[in-house]
């Protein structure tokens, strides 16, 4: 049996509750009581936030600080408004917050050597040097008898726990198949999930729009960005999950052959028709010329009227701007771009006109009516294009893309989905079940369904929302709004957050039609379904803003957070820097050298704390290496996604 961790929760609740009660604490506790010294997230949370108010000369009081945590988006991690007042009751006297400080602070000490043991304990047998093991030991225990304090994060925009992919949300008979999917490769569920979601706008993309209210209607395509590092086997849960609609595609094509055969001899025999009657009209004389001309014109507008069906295609892999625009034309608007890798962003980019082109996309993905220009045949326009994007891409690709002319400004990065999910290599299991042939026959038989039911149609399917699933959206405008002005939540991606909730919708009549696979525009969206969809909604939003962050991050940033994902990810206390290159080494920090400057950003943002470093021994030899101590809150439990609240939510 293992001990917890020493912490005294009752003693947190006081020291909190005191401030509440008596702000001038906080004045009287900063200096010695830090948020590292609480052991619950939530009171770390709190006292990181009364002493930010203190600072800055605000009142301190359970309403204005449940303002503030309402405005940071934190409110609900911490127990809401409800839980203030509680702490405030549980304390006897405000008078003994010093007495209550003193035991949350010696706790965390006790907590700070428990840490080293673990650690000596583990360095111990692995030929670690001695003299570097006592050095790091001394340092750790007079920082601790000293009471060394942590400062307060710096946050580095990184994207440690982000949470994971809600498949629950999905169709029954979609989420099994993700689940299958994703335990059979050890791959994440994000993985899998998008691409799910990317194969039911693929098949409903174009033929189905959800109608808001008034003239705001959404259609139902999705553009979904996976990322992750080579060797996840992306290719291999694309296929899986991509596959029936290859299938479903076959079999549209099938059924079209007879149509085209009829249709290309119904335009032969309309061609000989007024081919004769040209020459029959040519060769008259002046009398009946008349006559004769009006019937070949009559038969050569009858012979033009004539359409031949093209083969279906509903999914393309890597392909131009331009050939995206022929297709969906000749696709009567629907098309999708499937592919494990990112290489279409360099291709609309310019790769190989030289020049961005990024108008098919952008209409494609907001229905925009689509003008599209040929040399051989007239001038075609499609009256609502329908999109769909799914791509699994490395990270290096990810923040190619920030660069790229006119990705960010005219609005492409606005409309995609970004998934950020955690890397299994290195802890995947050998062996995996397969998926069950019954949760395999099930996808493809309801997708193949999907896509069939809703192929004949021309002009797409209206769905309606129910009164209640009409309030949710409200709900959720109301929720957002805030977040998009300037200094809100969203501030900084008030692009990505203002086609927030056109998402959501646009996920709820996915889920609506995978749910009435042959009569979904028969019935209106409900209000629960529009409650699931605000659960994806929640996750890409969380995810969003990771990836705008890391589109944004300069290479020592990035290589900060590698180095920062290491450490929560081996659980290290501390660590010497010769430790981080060993474990790290690789073509983005091939030298000791490298990692200089994204441990000096570490420290500078107060995840690390650099020991005092042994004298180099008199004897000669290899220098000791710097030692570092890691941040406590880097190991920290991770805090609940908040969902965004709706009045009816905090009512």
């Amino acid at each position: 049996m293992t001990r917890p961790p020493a912490h005294d929760l009752a003693a947190e609740r006081a020291v909190i509750g005191a401030a509440l009660l008596a702000p001038k604490v906080v004045a009287d506790l900063a200096a010695t009581l830090t948020p590292a010294d609480f052991y619950r997230p939530a009171h770390t949370r709190l006292w990181e936030t009364l002493c930010h108010m203190h600072a800055a000369a605000q009142p301190i009081d359970p309403i204005a600080v449940a303002g503030r945590l309402t405005e940071t988006g934190d409110l609900g991690m911490v127990g809401g408004a409800p839980y203030l007042h509680t702490l405030i009751a549980t304390v006897p006297t405000a008078a003994n917050a010093p007495h209550y400080a003193r035991i949350v602070v010696e706790h965390a000490r006790r907590r700070q050597v428990a840490d080293l043991g673990t650690y000596l304990a583990q360095r111990a047998d692995d030929g670690t040097d001695v003299a570097d093991l006592v050095a790091t030991g001394r340092a750790i225990l007079d920082q601790a008898s000293n009471g060394a304090q942590w400062p307060p994060l710096i946050p580095l925009g990184d994207h440690r726990h982000l949470p994971d992919f809600p498949s629950h949300a999905l169709p029954a008979w979609v989420a099994e198949m993700v689940h299958g999917v994703a335990e059979f490769t050890q791959t994440p569920v994000d993985l899998a999930g998008c691409i799910a979601l990317a194969a039911l706008s693929t098949a409903a993309g174009g033929r189905a729009e959800v109608e808001v209210r008034g003239s705001w209607r959404e259609p139902t395509n999705l553009f979904t960005v996976v990322v992750l590092p080579p060797g996840s086997r992306k290719s291999a849960v694309f296929a899986a999950m991509t596959g029936p609609l290859l299938a479903a595609e076959k079999a549209l094509v099938e059924r079209t052959k007879p149509a085209i055969v009829e249709a290309q001899l119904a335009a032969r025999v309309a061609g000989k028709a007024a081919e004769k009657a040209a020459i029959a009209a040519a060769n008259a004389d002046a009398a009946g010329r008349d006559t004769l001309l009006a019937e070949a014109t009559d038969a050569a507008m009858t012979a033009d009227a004539i359409t031949v069906p093209v083969l279906p295609q509903l999914v393309a892999d890597d392909v131009t701007s331009e050939e995206a625009a022929s297709l969906l034309a000749e696709q009567n608007g629907r098309l999708a771009v499937l592919s494990p890798e990112g290489g279409i962003f360099a291709t609309i980019a310019g790769r190989y006109s030289g020049t961005p082109n990024l108008e098919v996309f952008l209409k494609g993905h907001a229905g925009d009516m689509l003008r599209v220009n040929r040399r051989s045949r007239p001038s075609e326009h499609v009256e609502h294009p329908a999109l769909t994007l799914g791509l699994a891409v490395q990270p290096d690709v990810l923040r190619d893309i920030a660069d790229m002319p006119g990705f960010r400004g005219k609005g492409l990065l606005a409309r995609i989905l970004f998934s950020l999910p955690e890397n299994t290599v290195g802890r995947r299991k050998i062996g995996a079940d397969p998926v069950p042939d019954t949760v395999t026959d099930t996808y493809t038989s309801n997708l193949g369904a999907l896509v069939g039911s809703l192929a004949d149609w021309t002009d797409p399917a209206v769905l309606c929302l129910t009164p209640d699933a009409n309030e949710r959206v409200l709900d959720i405008e109301r929720a957002v709004e805030p977040r998009l002005a300037p200094g809100g939540a969203w501030g900084h991606i008030v692009d990505w957050g203002s086609k927030y909730t056109g998402a959501i919708v646009r996920i709820a009549g996915l889920i609506h039609l995978a749910e009435h696979l042959r009569d979904g525009w028969g019935n209106p969206i409900a209000a629960d379904t529009i409650d699931r969809a605000a659960l994806l909604g929640t996750y890409y939003a969380t995810h969003a803003l990771a990836a705008f962050s890391d589109m944004g991050a300069d290479k020592t940033t990035h290589n900060a957070r590698h180095v920062a994902a290491w450490i929560e990810r081996t659980g290290a206390t501390t660590f010497t820097k010769r430790e981080a290159f060993r474990a790290l080494k690789s073509a983005q920090l091939p030298t000791a050298a490298d990692f200089d400057a994204p441990l000096a950003a570490l420290e500078s943002h107060g995840y690390l704390r650099q020991t005092e470093t042994p004298e180099r021994p008199r004897t000669g030899g290899r220098p000791p290496s710097p030692t570092y101590l890691v941040h406590p809150h880097i190991h920290q439990p991770a805090a609940p996604v908040q969902e965004l609240p709706t009045p009816r939510q905090t009512a």
